[in-house]
């Protein structure tokens, strides 16, 4: 049974995109699909009974200590790999609060903002999906590695 989980784009006044970078330790990257050691937008799984807009609220609160106001859906895909299956929808937050702040979080060791066209080489598959089609402005893609 797939999961289903979220990630939040949060642009700074530059345009550029908050990243978080997942600690390289595979018990404490806590990815069922493996991504450590990847740049990832604030993301996570949506718990039972919570919406899609609470999970990207409360998940963003955890990873980076910033209130999100006035969340829209941008993105659907399937995300599949050897490890998980999730369905993941893609959120941008239109008001951003506070400063990032970590927290001593053993699950994102650093955070950096990116230009939308200049990604690190290790952003992870889901994020870069969201971000693809947040550019080209389509909710759903159909990508090469999917069946």
């Amino acid at each position: 049974m797939p999961g289903v989980g979220v990630g939040v784009i949060i642009l700074n006044s530059r345009n550029e995109v908050l990243l978080l970078l997942r600690n390289q330790n595979p018990d404490k990257a806590l990815s069922d699909m493996h991504l450590e050691g990847t740049w990832t937008l604030p993301a996570g799984k949506v718990k039972k009974w919570e919406t899609l807009q609470e999970t990207a609220i409360r998940k963003v609160k955890e990873e980076t200590d910033l209130e999100v106001k006035n969340l829209q859906i941008i993105s659907i895909a399937d995300d599949i790999n050897e490890y998980a299956h999730f369905v993941t929808v893609g959120l941008i937050a239109e008001e951003s609060l506070g400063t990032v702040d970590l927290k001593g979080s053993q699950e994102q060791v650093d955070y950096g903002y990116f230009p939308l066209d200049k990604l690190p080489k290790n952003t992870c598959p889901p994020t870069l999906k969201i971000i693809d089609n947040y550019k080209h402005k389509q909710i759903y893609k159909r990508w090469e590695n999917e069946k």
